[in-house]
This record gives C-alpha cells, sequence and structure tokens, in this order.
C-alpha cells in the first residue's frame, strides 16, 4: 500500500474513533426519540363503517382505496350504525368511525379520549311512505283542518303517523333513538304506532310489498337505497313542513332543502322541493389511533367529500364547525390549514417521519455544536498518544541509566527495541514534529549510554 493512502487512512481511522463518542450519543438519542415518538404509523387501521349497502358503506370502500396508495390497509368493519361505531370506539375495537350527530355523549367521549376529524356530510331522515296512506290515515283530515292551505294528500308531520306500521331501523344504527325523541316532542305515544327494527333492506323490500306502510332511514344521499326508493312509483317522501320547529329544539339537527329536480331532471323528481330534518355525520378517531393515520383520514375526507351535493354547495365539508366533539389538531390542519410543502414532494412515509423529528433533528443539531467542539481535542490526543505512550519506556531507560543499577550494555538493548518500535510510528504530517523529537530524544539517550560503557 502506498505510503500516502496509508496515512490517509490512518488519518480517517483516527477522525472515526475521535468522533465515535459523539456519533454513539446522537445515534442514542435518535434511537430513543424514535422510540418515543413513534414516526411511523401500523400497516392497518379499522374503520367502523354501517350495514352493507349503506352510504357508511360505500364511504368505507373510497376511503380504503385512498388510504391504499400509501401501504396502509383499511380493515372495513359492518355494524348496525352509528351506537355501534360509537361502541367499538369506545373498547378499542374500531381505530376510526362513522358517527351520526346526536349519537355520542360529548362530554362522557371526550373524556374517553375520543376526537372529531371533522364533519363529512348531511345525513338527512328519510321518511318514506306508501302513497295509498296518506288517503287513510285517520289523523290526516283532523291535521289537514288545521292548515290554512286545505287538505293535502301527502304527509307532512310526524303526528300524522299514529297506527300506521312503521320501521325505525335497527337498535343499533341510532335511528330508533332519534325517531323516540322526536315522537315525544309530538306527544306521540311509541305505543300507538307498529315499530318494527327491521335493517334498512328488508324494510324497503318490505314497504314495496305493501307489508309497511312507512319507513325511516338515516342515511347520506349516495346510499343505493335511498336513490332506488326516490325512484320508486308509489313511494312518496315526507316533507317537514315544521322542521325549523324541530331544529330549534333540537341542537344536532339542521333543516335541508331537496330541491325539485335534484333526484331527475328529465322527470322533474321530486316535482316540489322537499323539506328534510338532518343530522351531520362526522368522523370520529381515539386518541391512540395514530396520529399519522389520523392526518391521512383527514387529507383524504377533503378529497371524498369536499364536492357540491343535493344538500350542500363545494367545499362545505368536512368542516369544523358542527362536530359534536372537539377536532383534533390534524383534522383541524387538514381542513383549515396549508399542508406542509414537503408533502407535495416526498412520499408519506418520509413526508410524515420528516414533520414527527424534525423538532427532534433541530434539538440535535443543536446539541451537535458544542459536542463537535470535543471532537478536535479527542484526536489531537489519539494521535499524540501515539508518539507520546514511548516516553514513559525511555523515562525508565534514563533513570536506570542515574542509579547505575544495571549495565550500559543491557540499556542500549533496551534502547534500540525502543527506537525500532518508533521507527514504525506513523502519524499525520501536521505531527511529525513531536515523531521527530521523540527519535531525537532517543538518539541522546544513546550517546549517553555509550558514553557511560567503560573504555577497553
Amino acid at each position: 500500500m502506498p505510503k500516502t493512502l496509508k496515512l490517509i487512512l490512518l488519518s480517517i481511522r483516527d477522525l472515526l474513533v475521535s468522533a465515535g463518542p459523539v456519533a454513539f450519543i446522537v445515534a442514542g438519542l435518535l434511537v430513543l426519540a424514535y422510540w418515543w415518538l413513534d414516526p411511523q404509523p401500523p400497516k392497518q387501521v379499522t374503520l367502523a363503517t354501517g350495514p352493507a349497502g349503506s352510504a357508511y358503506a360505500e364511504f368505507g370502500k373510497r376511503y380504503a382505496a385512498a388510504l391504499k396508495p400509501n401501504g396502509i390497509e383499511v380493515i372495513l368493519k359492518p355494524t348496525d350504525g352509528s351506537l355501534d361505531n360509537l361502541e367499538l370506539l369506545r373498547k378499542g375495537e374500531a381505530d376510526v368511525a362513522f358517527v351520526r350527530g346526536g349519537s355520542a355523549n360529548p362530554v362522557a367521549d371526550e373524556e374517553a379520549g375520543l376526537t372529531s376529524l371533522g364533519a363529512l356530510f348531511y345525513e338527512p331522515l328519510w321518511v318514506f311512505y306508501r302513497g295509498e296512506v296518506a288517503q287513510r290515515l285517520e289523523q290526516k283530515k283532523k291535521w289537514s283542518e288545521r292548515k290554512k292551505n286545505g287538505e293535502h294528500s301527502e304527509l307532512n308531520a310526524l303526528v300524522q303517523l299514529k297506527g300506521v306500521k312503521l320501521n325505525i331501523d335497527k337498535p343499533g344504527s341510532g335511528v330508533p333513538q332519534i325517531v323516540d325523541q322526536l315522537l315525544r316532542a309530538n306527544h306521540i305515544d311509541p305505543q300507538s304506532i307498529e315499530l318494527s327494527h327491521l335493517e334498512q333492506t328488508p324494510a324497503a323490500e318490505a314497504l314495496e310489498a305493501g307489508l309497511l306502510d312507512a319507513i325511516v332511514l338515516a342515511s347520506a344521499p349516495q346510499s343505493p337505497l335511498v336513490q332506488k326508493l326516490l325512484r320508486t312509483p308509489g313511494i312518496e317522501l315526507m316533507n317537514f313542513e315544521q322542521a325549523e320547529a324541530y331544529v330549534r329544539r333540537f341542537s344536532y339537527l339542521s333543516d335541508a332543502t331537496l330541491p325539485r329536480g335534484v333526484v331527475d331532471l328529465a322527470s322533474d323528481l321530486p316535482t316540489h322541493d322537499v323539506t328534510l330534518l338532518a343530522t351531520t355525520t362526522s368522523l370520529l378517531s381515539r386518541q391512540q389511533t395514530h396520529p399519522a393515520l389520523r392526518q391521512l383520514f383527514a387529507q383524504s375526507a377533503q378529497a371524498i367529500h369536499s364536492s357540491g351535493g343535493w344538500f350542500n354547495r363545494a367545499r362545505d365539508f368536512p368542516n369544523t364547525r358542527t362536530s359534536e366533539l372537539p377536532v383534533s389538531p390534524e383534522g383541524d390542519r387538514a381542513i383549515n390549514g396549508t399542508p406542509p410543502f414537503w408533502q407535495r414532494y416526498l412520499p408519506f412515509w418520509a413526508s410524515n417521519l420528516f414533520e414527527r423529528m424534525w423538532l427532534v433533528l433541530g434539538g440535535l443539531v443543536v446539541l451537535m455544536l458544542p459536542l463537535g467542539r470535543v471532537v478536535p481535542p479527542l484526536y489531537q490526543f489519539r494521535v499524540r498518544s501515539r508518539v507520546f505512550r514511548w516516553y514513559a519506556q525511555l523515562r525508565d531507560i534514563e533513570q536506570r541509566a542515574d542509579s547505575r543499577a544495571e549495565a550500559p550494555e543491557v540499556l542500549l538493548s533496551e534502547l534500540e527495541a525502543l527506537e525500532a518500535n518508533a521507527n514504525k510510528i506513523t502519524v499525520p504530517l501536521s505531527y511529525a514534529n513531536e515523531l521527530y523529537e521523540l527519535r531525537s530524544h532517543i538518539y541522546s539517550t544513546r550517546r549517553r549510554l555509550t558514553a557511560m560503557k567503560p573504555q577497553p
């Protein structure tokens, strides 16, 4: 190996060994910060959706497709609806879930660590009924007599539902609880109505077959079942003429208008504006859900729910105004803030790692400034110690020479061995003077020992 290359490699080795303690400290702090912050999310996340064919189920598929390119598998968990979803979140059996307004207990659920990623869409209460029901209800005439514009051939108030066969969805959906509150507000005893709790699809089939008079659904208009019933001949949609009164009495309700012709312009369906009661569905998550996953869901919600719909204009959703629970920082930033510029140029894993670790990296840079000052003295000490360690042996030889305890020939033999080792020392050129000083001192000691030898 050429001597110059050997010197270069030796200098690099000395530098690496000198900087080793600092590098070890920095690496240890990085590992500790990575373990503490846990920047990379798990590869699977459970999303509680809803019954098959519901809007929740359809949106769940869209979220699964949105997160798949980032290497995240979304496990869709079918449920009966909002109350089931809330229970799964509380038990930790779901990470994220769709929850309808009015289902959560704001105080208790906030204390349990549930937060919102934003309100996603309106979810109207669709009261579908058979057309002939309005003609035979006993209460219809009494209700119409109280209307200034005469009798109506449609249902427009819950008080008209006395005596009908009404399906109000399964208990886990949360719809029965809402309907019960609305009926009691109208002083209607639930016992005066033949209530049933069929799932949405069987209930719709029973309504079409005439086995039920009316059904109540709570779903977004994107639901295939809602789309079908709106177009089914003989099936009508209740118009809530008292919607404003309900909104004033129930904070989780909003009034929503289904515009004339929005379902089908060519068929002019519906033939007039229909006023509905609506709740707002939010995307809730657990506090233990990884922040990166919450961020991904909140960002995906922007793409999935920001377009205009039957009840809202473009970019009305997602929003943070109509959430019952506090909105998480990830949801607020995705909805009201501006995404960091690096998210546009880095893949998800790198962007997430940088975002979660940048404070740590900045702190380490600040820490390395004083630690970096230790490296030059360590390097200097390591190189000089390669020369200085032989001075101990040289001093020992001189002390033994002064005491004349041993013959000069013996000491000269040890000195020659010392000189042979000194000649093998390799140091950078900047430290060559110290090596030559060692050799000069060895030479001086040899002259002294040679003078001490007896003359023939």
